[in-house]
C-alpha cells in the first residue's frame, strides 16, 4: 500500500469567539437602526395622515357649513319648482270635473257609474231585459265593462281629498254588482244557445257546437244531442281549446261550455285594488315646509326611516285601495316637523315596503288564522302569483229540452229553472270511481308566459284559487296551449309570479325632447321601453329573445296607471306591490331617500338623463347612487358621472362605475348640496337649466309617477 494522502484543507478558517460577537453586535444595532427608521417614517405617515384628515375634516365642515348657509335659499327655490306637482294635481282635478260635467252634457243614455240613482236604474233595466241574445249580451257586456274600468280608475286616481269613504264603498260594491250582473247575463246567453243548438248543428258529429266571440270573451259552447261515446272529444278549432270527457258524460244529455274572460273578476276585490296602486297625491302643505327645511334633528329621522315594521293586511288594503297611494306631504315630510302621526309613518311604510311599527287594527287571532291559511300548499299565495290571460269557465251543464218543429209550429218544453249545472262526479260517488276530465286550452298570443304557467282552479267557499284537484298537466311553450285532467268541471286560471321581472338588471331614463323622455328597464327575460310624452306615456316595445312582442298593446298613449295595468295583464310585471319585497332580493333604501330622489329626478328629467349603478347597493341603505349626464341632443349618452343623494344632501362621487371599490370621496372641486337639482346646477349649461325651468308640469308627473311605480332604486 502506498502513503496515505492528504486531507485536503476545507478552505475556511475557523472564526473566533470574538469575531463571532463582533458580528452579532454588527447586526444587533443594524436592526435597531432599521427599527428605529421604520418607526420614524410609520410616524411621519401618520402625522402626515392626521394632518391630511384634518385638512379634509376642516374642508368637509367649510363645505358642509357653506351648505347650511345657502340651504334656505335652496330649498325655497327648489319648493319653487315643486309647485309643478301641485299643478298636476289641480289639473288632474279640474280634469276629471271636466270629464264628469262632459258626460252630462253628452245625454248619450248611458249611465254615470259615480250615481248611484243612475248606475242602479242601468243594472236594474238590463237585469229585467228578456233579450238574451249572445251577441247583444257581449255588446251591453262591453259597456259594463267600460263602466267597471271607470270605477276602478277612480278608486285608483282620485286623491283621498276628493272622495269619500262612503263614496270608496259604493264604487266598489257598484263594481261587485256589475260582475255578477255580467255573469247572470253571460249565463242567461248560454242558456239561450242551448234551447235552440240544434240551430248549430254540426254536419259531421250531430252534435252542436259553436265559438262566438268578442275582444273581451269567447264562448265556446257543446251540446252533446246524438249520445255517441265515439264522439266523447271535441276541439273548438276557431278557438283551439278541446275536451275529452269520460264514457259516462259522452251518454248523457250534457253540453260543455268554455266560457273564457279576458278578465278576472274572482280574484278578491284586495288584490285588484293594490295591483295597480295609486301613486300621486300632492298636499300644499308640505311645499311650505321647505323654505323650513333644517338638520336639527337627523338622528330621530333616521331612526324613524330605518324602522322595520308589519306590512299593511289585506283587509286594510280591500277596505282603502287608496292606501296605496303616495303622498308628496306624506313621503317627503320636512326634516325638521319629525312630529309625524302613527298614521303618516304607516302610510310611508305601506308605499316603500318599508314597514312600521304601528300596530294594525287585526287582532293577533285574525293575523293567526290568516298565515295558517296561506300555509295551505294548495291555496295560491295571491301576494306571490299574479293571474294572466283571464279566466276559463269550464262547465258541464244540463241540456234543456230542444225545439220541436211540428209542421208550421216550433215547440219547446219551457222549463223556469234557468242554467242547470249536470253533477260530475255525482255527489253520492266516489272520486275514484269516475274517470278525470281531459281540457286543453290554447293561451292568449296576448301574453308573456316566462315559465310554465302555475294552473290553480276557483273555490267558491273559500273564495281563493287552489291547485289541487288538477293533474296530468302539460305544456307545450312553442304551440302555447296546456293539457290537464280535472276531477270535476271547475274555473280555472293561470298564474305566474308577480316577481319574475325582478330585480331588474337594470334601468335608465333618458329626454329624447321638449317634454319627452324614454324609460328603459332591463330584466332578465325582457326588455321594456316606455316613452312618456306631456301627461301621458306609451310602451314602444317589449323584446324577449330579441323579438318585438305584445305589438298589440305598444304605440298606444296611456295614462300611467292604464300601462301599469295594460303590463300588467300581459304578464310583464315591473311593478312592485305592497308585498313584493317578501319575495325579491331587496336593496333597500330610506322612504326619504328613495321618494326624495323620484321627486328631483323627475324635476329635472327634461334636460338630464339617469341609469343604474352597481354602487347603489354599496351605499347603504340611507343613501341612493346613481348615474347622471347632462342630455340636450338624441345621440346615446356617453359621459355619465356619480351622485349620491340622501333625500338631505347630494354630492358628486370621484369614482366611476369601472373603480375597484365604493367609496363616498367627493370629486375634485365639487361641493355638497342640500338637493339634487343645485347639485347637477354646478355642472350644468344654461341651456339645460332653462330647460328644466320650463318643463311642463304634466310631464315631470309623469315621469315621477313611473319612476316611483317601478321603483328602480330598490329593486335592481
Amino acid at each position: 500500500m502506498g502513503p496515505k494522502k492528504k486531507k485536503k484543507s476545507s478552505g475556511k478558517k475557523k472564526v473566533s469567539k470574538a469575531e463571532q460577537l463582533r458580528l452579532q453586535k454588527e447586526e444587533e444595532e443594524r436592526r435597531l437602526k432599521e427599527e428605529e427608521e421604520a418607526q420614524f417614517q410609520a410616524q411621519q405617515e401618520e402625522a402626515e395622515r392626521l394632518e391630511k384628515e384634518r385638512i379634509e375634516q376642516e374642508q368637509m365642515e367649510k363645505l358642509e357649513a357653506k351648505d347650511q348657509e345657502r340651504r334656505e335659499s335652496e330649498l325655497a327655490e327648489l319648493h319653487s319648482l315643486e309647485q309643478k306637482f301641485l299643478s298636476a294635481q289641480q289639473w288632474k282635478t279640474d280634469y276629471r270635473a271636466y270629464r264628469k260635467w262632459e258626460h252630462y252634457l253628452s245625454c248619450d243614455g248611458s249611465p254615470d257609474p259615480t250615481v248611484l240613482q243612475e248606475i242602479n236604474t242601468f243594472m236594474s233595466l238590463w237585469r229585467d231585459d228578456q233579450n238574451e241574445d249572445v251577441q247583444l249580451v257581449m255588446e251591453k257586456g262591453e259597456q259594463v265593462l267600460n263602466l267597471i274600468e271607470k270605477l276602478q280608475f277612480l278608486l285608483l286616481d282620485t286623491p283621498p281629498s276628493e272622495i269619500t269613504e262612503k263614496e270608496t264603498v259604493q264604487y266598489q260594491e257598484s263594481i261587485l254588482e256589475l260582475q255578477n250582473l255580467l255573469h247572470q247575463k253571460y249565463n242567461g246567453a248560454t242558456e239561450h244557445l242551448l234551447k235552440t243548438a240544434n240551430m248549430y248543428e254540426d254536419s259531421e258529429t250531430g252534435n252542436m257546437q259553436a265559438v262566438i266571440k268578442d275582444k273581451n270573451v269567447t264562448f265556446c259552447i257543446w251540446a252533446n244531442l246524438k249520445k255517441k261515446v265515439r264522439l266523447k272529444s271535441h276541439m273548438f278549432c276557431d278557438a283551439q281549446h278541446g275536451f275529452d270527457l269520460p264514457k259516462s258524460l259522452a251518454m248523457s244529455s250534457v253540453a260543455v261550455r268554455i266560457l273564457h274572460t279576458y278578465y278576472d273578476h274572482l280574484s278578491p276585490l284586495w288584490l285588484q285594488c293594490q295591483s295597480v296602486p295609486r301613486l300621486e297625491v300632492l298636499d300644499s302643505k308640505e311645499l311650505t315646509q321647505h323654505s323650513k327645511d333644517n338638520v336639527e334633528e337627523p338622528e330621530e329621522e333616521e331612526k324613524k326611516t330605518r324602522e322595520e315594521p308589519s306590512m299593511p293586511t289585506e283587509e286594510e288594503m280591500c277596505s282603502d285601495g287608496r292606501k296605496s297611494a303616495v303622498s308628496f306631504k306624506e313621503n317627503c315630510n320636512s326634516i325638521a316637523d319629525i312630529n309625524e302621526t302613527e298614521e303618516e309613518i304607516e302610510k310611508k311604510s305601506e308605499i316603500l315596503d318599508v314597514p312600521s311599527q304601528v300596530h294594525h287594527p287585526l287582532t293577533q287571532e285574525e293575523m293567526n288564522e290568516k298565515e295558517a291559511a296561506i300555509t295551505d300548499e294548495n291555496i295560491v299565495d295571491l301576494q306571490q302569483f299574479v293571474p294572466v290571460g283571464g279566466v276559463y269557465h269550464i262547465d258541464a251543464l244540463q241540456l234543456p229540452p230542444q225545439v220541436k218543429q211540428i209542421k208550421d209550429w216550433s215547440m219547446v218544453e219551457v222549463l223556469d229553472v234557468g242554467l242547470q249545472a249536470y253533477p260530475y262526479p255525482p255527489e253520492e260517488a266516489e272520486d275514484a270511481t269516475y274517470p278525470p276530465i281531459q281540457i286543453t286550452l290554447r293561451l292568449s298570443d296576448n301574453v308573456m308566459y316566462f315559465e310554465d304557467p302555475v294552473i290553480a282552479r276557483w273555490d267558491p267557499a273559500g273564495q281563493q284559487w287552489r291547485t289541487d284537484g288538477i293533474s296530468n298537466i302539460t305544456y307545450e311553450r312553442q304551440a302555447k296551449s296546456i293539457t290537464f285532467e280535472m276531477r270535476a268541471f271547475y274555473t280555472i286560471a293561470l298564474f305566474q309570479d308577480a316577481h319574475i321581472n325582478m330585480p331588474y338588471q337594470a334601468w335608465e331614463l333618458q329626454p329624447t325632447g321638449t317634454d319627452e323622455a324614454l324609460l328603459i328597464v332591463t330584466t332578465v327575460f325582457a326588455t321594456i321601453q316606455i316613452q312618456i310624452k306631456g301627461n301621458q306615456c306609451m310602451l314602444s316595445s317589449v323584446v324577449v329573445e330579441e323579438k318585438d312582442v305584445l305589438s298589440y298593446v305598444t304605440g298606444k298613449w296611456l295614462s300611467p296607471v292604464d300601462l301599469r295595468a295594460v303590463l300588467k295583464k300581459a304578464g310583464v310585471n315591473i311593478f312592485p306591490g305592497a308585498y313584493s319585497h317578501k319575495y325579491v332580493s331587496v336593496n333597500k333604501k330610506a322612504p326619504l331617500a328613495e321618494v326624495r330622489a323620484y321627486q328631483q329626478m323627475a324635476l329635472v328629467a327634461s334636460a338630464f338623463a339617469f341609469a343604474w349603478s352597481k354602487w347603489n347597493l354599496e351605499a347603504g341603505q340611507e343613501q341612493v347612487v346613481f348615474k347622471v349626464s347632462e342630455h340636450l341632443k338624441a345621440e346615446s349618452v356617453k359621459d355619465w358621472s356619480l351622485y349620491m343623494f340622501n333625500g338631505q344632501k347630494a354630492q358628486k362621487l370621484k369614482i366611476t362605475e369601472t373603480s375597484e371599490a365604493f367609496s363616498e370621496e367627493l370629486e375634485e372641486d365639487s361641493e355638497f348640496h342640500s338637493t339634487l337639482y343645485h347639485m347637477l346646477k354646478d355642472f350644468a349649461s344654461k341651456e339645460a337649466i332653462d330647460k328644466v325651468e320650463t318643463a311642463n308640469f304634466l310631464f315631470i308627473d309623469v315621469v315621477y309617477q313611473l319612476l316611483l311605480a317601478t321603483r328602480v332604486l330598490t329593486y335592481s
